[in-house]
């Protein structure tokens, strides 16, 4: 591509003093995972509802594909979130449907694309769980009998079976135990090559950022004060914030 697939431009929202984020920018291309790091109330998780068309921007553009995101329907806005995006939320039960059972969660995002055929459906589905470690015979429980790891798999799953061009991730490894969440990581670092995946990323763990993002924003109190490729920030951080959460994770 010679343009990039998401160009975020001067972006802002605040809801109150101090709260939300200020003069954002940045680009993201294909095969690219941007992570977004910072302390709680820094407005990371609301900067990734904005270009996510969750919520509407007080000020700035986000462009994807050419397209500024808020100049068309609302309607076009959901198809995307339907077909080219995903949204893995940190809590795996909010992006998943609790009374449809885990082939039907995966199902649904496929008949969104046209799909119509039941076998293949369901095949689709099978196939899915196999490759994201659920065993296929549980294609017919409910999401609320699975761990909570097996419940994220499966988010993830029903997120990335219509092949998405983009996917944004809060806190994709939150609450996971150190075991689950490094099968989860080497799960996700897969799938964005293997998919030449564009993935933005909110992440308060700088192991996790580490391991999946090739670029970091960091972000204190609505602001990003430092900006750059992941081993440059984490290895050699040139803002006194970013040094501090640096050290804090070497002190632990």
């Amino acid at each position: 591509m010679t343009q990039p697939l998401l160009s975020v431009n001067q972006l802002s929202h605040l809801y109150a003093p101090g709260k939300g984020f200020q003069d954002v920018s940045f680009d993201l291309w294909p095969g690219e995972v941007l992570g977004i790091v910072g302390e709680s109330g820094s407005g990371k998780t609301t900067l990734l509802n904005a270009i996510s068309a969750r919520l509407a921007p007080q000020q700035g553009q986000v462009i994807y594909n050419d397209r500024d995101l808020y100049a068309i329907s609302e309607a076009e806005r959901r198809r995307l979130l339907r077909t080219e995006w995903g949204v893995v939320h940190q809590h795996p039960l909010d992006g998943l449907r609790r009374q449809v059972s885990a082939g039907g969660n995966i199902g649904e995002r496929l008949m969104a694309t046209g799909a119509r055929h039941y076998g293949d459906i369901r095949a689709c589905a099978q196939q899915w769980l196999t490759d994201v470690e659920i065993p296929p015979s549980r294609i017919d429980d409910l999401p609320t009998t699975f761990s909570g790891g097996m419940q994220q798999r499966l988010q993830i799953a029903r997120n990335l079976v219509t092949r998405p061009k983009l996917v944004f991730m809060d806190e994709p490894t939150g609450g996971l135990d150190v075991s689950v969440q490094a099968r989860l990581l080497d799960l996700l670092r897969s799938l964005v090559v293997e998919m030449n995946l564009a993935v933005v990323m909110v992440t308060h763990d700088l192991g996790v950022a580490r391991l999946l993002a090739n670029r970091l924003l960091v972000m204190k109190q609505g602001l990003v004060v430092e900006s750059g490729l992941t081993d440059r920030v984490l290895d050699d951080p040139h803002h006194p914030y970013t040094q501090l959460l640096v050290s804090s994770v070497l002190q632990n």
